[in-house]
């Protein structure tokens, strides 16, 4: 998903949308101190994962905002669905895991910041 973001991040580049893009390889530890001094920024944050929206990356990113600096939150992940079979661009795009869902959930969460 990381290069789909970073797809996403030139596409709202272009269109004069700044965005901060960070690679979060690990739940466990979770860099606490990045996703703070981010979402500060942005007031806002989208998440994009491989896999079932809840119990992920988003809800623990989620947890963090929460606690410390409530945001709005996009998530991009499949929506608690069993995967199947089949050539990974076509199950990206299916799944709604696509360059063209992240820039949809920036735009969505954009809307949503106060």
């Amino acid at each position: 998903m990381v290069w789909k973001a970073v797809e996403a991040a030139k596409i709202l580049e272009a269109r004069g949308v700044s965005v901060e893009l960070i690679n979060v390889h690990t739940i466990k530890p979770l860099d606490t101190e990045g996703i703070l001094a981010s979402i500060k920024k942005t007031g806002c944050a989208v998440t994009a994962e491989e896999h079932n929206i809840y119990g992920g990356l988003g809800d623990s990113i989620a947890q963090v905002a929460a606690k410390d600096f409530p945001i709005p939150i996009e998530y991009v992940g499949t929506q608690d669905t069993f995967g199947e079979s089949g050539k990974p661009e076509e199950l990206l795009v299916k799944y709604g895991l696509d360059t063209d869902n992240i820039v949809a959930a920036v735009d969505k969460v954009m809307a949503r910041k106060k």
